[in-house]
């Protein structure tokens, strides 16, 4: 089977253990963790070859990261090395009425230093079918969007499809550039686009035809359409749109699903009531991993391939941690309407 190749950051991620708030805690737990690197973990641990391409610090720090990538079955062959220090982000987890907080600590890391050039893609992509990037990477720096660029040409000139996450996040475009000034010519190159109605708006001005796409804590699946039809007359290149629906009740508890559009049919997913978080940094990764397997291996079945999606990701709700560490047995379990949680003996 031919790889597939992720590009983006790892950082560090620091947190105080269990629902203790910054202000409370003397120690943090350590894990390492970024959009992209969760996808790759999520496509190893379903048995895809997968390379994540990043740039590090040649440190003791750069290199624990690396061994995380390698321990989960990730190909790190074309890391780069250089710069300064890793990025890192701390996270308070939230629990019922209080949201969680994320605080970034990631200017100058290697990552956001990166420059055109510093990267082989021909070489990268020898043996790949898919690339995947995400929104955050161009948010980080200028070398980072202009290197991703690269990554979305080379990939397109070959053949390879191209997916991405649009992940807005306010935080990290305050390096002088609008999201709407770097965002298009990238997506421009995609073949599968995964984005909510934020996303669509602030990267490009899209809205959704609906007023409101809430009904209660749930979401209006339907009121989601017009912006994924929206987003393929903006990307003619794109063949399908998918968009995760997030229902919040509380910060423990939301509803869980998604739709696909493909050009012709508009699908939905079955939805979830996830109860317990435990952890829902990583959702839409996990959203997206199982995404890229599900088209992979069910290239004729776009129902199937969003319903493995759907259900990856409401069982990452279940794990501590950026990535997801469910099997493809536990997700197919899930997809057949086995929520129960008994004792596997």
């Amino acid at each position: 089977m031919k790889k597939v190749v992720t590009f983006g950051e790892i950082m560090l991620r620091l947190a105080p253990p269990g629902f203790l708030r910054f202000s409370q805690t003397n120690t943090f737990n350590a894990i390492y963790g970024g959009g992209e690197s969760n996808v790759a973990v999520s496509l190893a641990n379903y048995g895809i070859p997968v390379e994540f391409v990043t740039r590090i610090p040649d440190n003791d720090i750069g290199k624990c990261a690396m061994m995380e990538m390698r321990k989960r079955g990730v190909g790190v062959n074309h890391i780069v090395y250089g710069g300064d220090r890793l990025g890192i982000y701390f996270l308070e987890t939230g629990a019922v009425a209080r949201g969680s907080k994320v605080v970034y600590d990631r200017a100058f890391s290697a990552m956001s230093t990166i420059e055109k050039g510093m990267v082989d893609w021909e070489e990268v992509f020898r043996g790949a079918q898919w690339f995947h990037w995400t929104g955050i990477t161009p948010a980080i720096s200028q070398g980072a969007a202009d290197v991703c660029l690269e990554a979305v040409q080379a990939a397109s000139q070959l053949g390879i499809t191209v997916s991405t996450d649009l992940n807005y996040r306010k935080k990290l475009w305050n390096y002088g550039k609008e999201p709407g000034e770097v965002m298009p010519d990238l997506v421009a190159g995609c073949d599968i686009i995964l984005g909510n109605e934020e996303d669509a708006e602030k990267h490009f001005g899209i809205h959704p035809d609906s007023v409101d796409v809430t009904k209660g804590d749930t979401m209006d699946a339907q009121a989601y359409r017009s912006v994924c039809t929206k987003l393929m007359e903006r990307f003619p290149k794109a063949r399908k749109v998918i968009t995760t629906l997030r229902g919040s009740i509380n910060a423990s508890h939301n509803t869980w699903s998604g739709v696909l559009y493909n050009g012709k049919d508009f699908l939905e997913a079955a939805s979830y009531d996830i109860t317990h978080i435990v952890d829902r940094v990583g959702g839409g990764d996990s959203f997206m991993g199982g995404l890229i397997y599900g088209l992979i291996n069910y290239p004729d079945d776009d129902q199937k391939a969003l319903n493995y999606a759907v259900a990856a990701s409401c069982l990452k709700h279940t794990i501590y941690g950026d990535a997801n560490q469910v099997t493809i047995d536990e997700v197919e379990k899930l997809m057949g309407g086995d929520a129960s949680g008994r004792v596997a003996r």
